[in-house]
């Protein structure tokens, strides 16, 4: 054995080198060995802004007007609103036709919709009802509000309780799906 003989007049140092660069190249080989270095990804937000003012139109005509003290951005567009929210929406004569705020809302771009909580109020001025609950989905695409929440109505003239409802942008006509409390009927 021509190659063994070798091995025996190698130096210590020698040994020693030769047997940690073989271990390299087997643990660098193993596929079962993981980079000891995890790639991180970031998914917070992108950007920040202050003070936004977005407006949406139709037509050239003005059709919502969203205000936010805090704006966050994301890379896949979503958008969050972590100081809260205030949607203005218009009717086809540029009148406000109802108003809507929350302590928190957030912006999913696939399902162009919102989703809003904390202290949610929803004005309808053209109405004068006022419909308070804890969370509300604003679905862009099929211009309606709804929520599984507790709501309540306040009308000129009653209060409405309930579990539950659906609308369209303007706020009218209103759906309570499971109503609660005493109602006054007119004959």
């Amino acid at each position: 054995m021509p190659g063994c003989g070798r091995f025996l007049y190698m130096s210590y140092f020698e040994k020693i080198t030769g047997i940690l660069v073989g271990f390299s190249i087997l643990f660098a080989c193993n596929p079962a060995v993981k980079s000891p270095v995890q790639k991180i990804k970031y998914t917070g937000p992108t950007m920040q802004s202050r003070n936004v003012a977005t407006l949406y139109s139709d037509s050239s005509r003005l059709k919502i007007k969203l205000k936010a003290n805090l704006q966050y951005q994301f890379e896949n567009g979503d958008a969050e609103y972590p100081k809260g929210i205030h949607l203005t929406f218009y009717d086809n004569k540029q009148q406000v036709s109802s108003e809507l705020q929350a302590n928190y809302a957030k912006y999913d771009k696939v399902r162009d919709s919102y989703f809003v909580r904390g202290k949610v109020v929803v004005d309808n001025k053209a109405k004068g009802e006022i419909m308070k609950t804890e969370e509300l989905h604003w679905n862009k695409v099929k211009r309606e509000i709804y929520t599984d929440k507790f709501v309540t109505i306040q009308t000129k003239t009653d209060i409405l309780t309930g579990e539950g409802l659906t609308t369209n942008e303007n706020f009218y006509p209103y759906k309570i799906l499971r109503p609660k409390g005493v109602f006054s009927v007119e004959q």
